[in-house]
């Protein structure tokens, strides 16, 4: 319900439920303004025709059309990130195992002979130049003759100084070369101190802390600290669905008691290949493997025994490092061997000392609080 009003000539007011519009021109092409639309109309006779042209309702649609392609296209971007940090963490983890399984593979160059450094030439020219400075002293600028001389002895004091400045480099070296040779003949000889000082050295920068505990004859002693298996070991691993998607699944506990064993046999040997390469006169080596459990409820270091190994050098020429297993490899080269593994999935399981004297008198002589702070 409304109603109209004419202004003038061709142009008419009409109100109705929708609002206020205005119509301007002759019926037979006639504009329509207001109500939120736009339109025009045409009429000859008794025939009329009409038609909106854009509009509240249609810039509604607009606007709810361009909101909806703005969602898609943000969930299609999450989509694609959530994608991509899957897809980065299936790396790292593909990374991480693949590293447990090669950990066996770093190579080590084995110890040379240390030689001490040739000294640096002395400055000739330095020399020189102070011995000219001391020779023209109160010679007169235009005296030639007397300027020559004193040059060809300033030349000969230089010459005289730089080959005792060379005698007095090459006896240090020498002296430095002594030291070596005493430090390198104590190495090859097996000598306790040297033997574990060098160790020590080499072991500094490990993943999982080693300390050399003892050199008996030519066989050392040694105590490898690594971490639980939660920690060594990744929750999870990279998988493909049925359709051939990635995912992410959380491993079973049969693979993570696997992947363990190959990070423990992997760091024995390790160990193994480092002390050989780094104490030439070593024949064997045993390593005791300890597990870094925490604190007990007194406060103290706990840490079980979970393997003993028993290697001697020879023992390990020829191995096919880049195409065996860790735990292959041990169980080949070992002369002797202390490991306990358990139920279904095959847990490395903390061995019992009371049945292995030797073994346990060598752990209580570790510092288990510096083990325990990977020094």
């Amino acid at each position: 319900m409304g109603f109209s009003v004419k202004l003038m000539p061709g142009v008419r007011l009409r109100l109705s439920s929708r609002g206020l519009r205005t119509s301007i021109g002759p019926r037979i092409a006639r504009v329509h303004l207001g109500g939120g639309r736009l339109g025009v109309s045409s009429g000859i006779g008794p025939f009329g025709a009409s038609t909106s042209i854009g509009g509240r309702r249609g810039g509604r649609r607009t606007a709810a059309s361009a909101r909806a392609s703005y969602q898609r296209q943000l969930a299609a971007q999450r989509r694609q990130a959530v994608q991509a940090e899957k897809e980065a963490l299936a790396r790292e983890l593909a990374d991480a195992f693949l590293r447990i399984l090669a950990l066996h593979r770093v190579d080590f160059p084995p110890a040379q002979r240390p030689v001490a450094p040739e000294p640096a030439a002395p400055d000739r020219d330095a020399v020189y130049a102070h011995f000219e400075r001391h020779a023209l002293t109160g010679v007169g600028l235009f005296s030639r003759a007397e300027r020559a001389a004193a040059r060809q002895t300033a030349a000969g004091w230089a010459a005289a100084e730089v080959e005792r400045q060379w005698q007095r480099l090459r006896a240090e070296r020498a002296g430095w070369q002594q030291q070596l040779d005493r430090y390198w003949h104590a190495l090859c000889a097996n000598d306790p101190g040297t033997v574990l000082q060098a160790l020590a050295d080499a072991f500094e920068d490990n993943e999982a802390t080693a300390a050399p505990v003892g050199v008996d004859g030519s066989e050392v002693s040694l105590v490898l600290v690594v971490p639980p298996a939660a920690e060594a070991i990744p929750e999870q691993m990279p998988a493909q669905t049925a359709a051939g998607n990635l995912t992410l699944k959380k491993i079973t506990q049969t693979a993570q008691a696997n992947y363990y064993t190959q990070f423990a046999c992997g760091q024995v040997l390790v160990t193994l290949r480092e002390t050989f390469a780094a104490a030439p006169g070593l024949a064997a080596a045993r390593v005791v493997v300890l597990r870094n459990d925490g604190r007990d409820v007194y406060g103290r270091p706990s840490m079980p025994c979970l393997a003993a190994f028993t290697v001697e050098r020879t023992a390990l020429h020829g191995v096919r490092w880049a195409d065996a297993g860790s735990v292959e490899i041990l169980d080949m080269v070992a002369r002797e061997s202390l490991v306990k593994q358990a139920g279904r999935t095959r847990d490395l399981a903390p061995v019992d000392l009371r049945a292995e004297p030797q073994i346990a008198a060598l752990v209580r002589i570790v510092d288990l609080e510096d083990l325990a702070a990977g020094r």
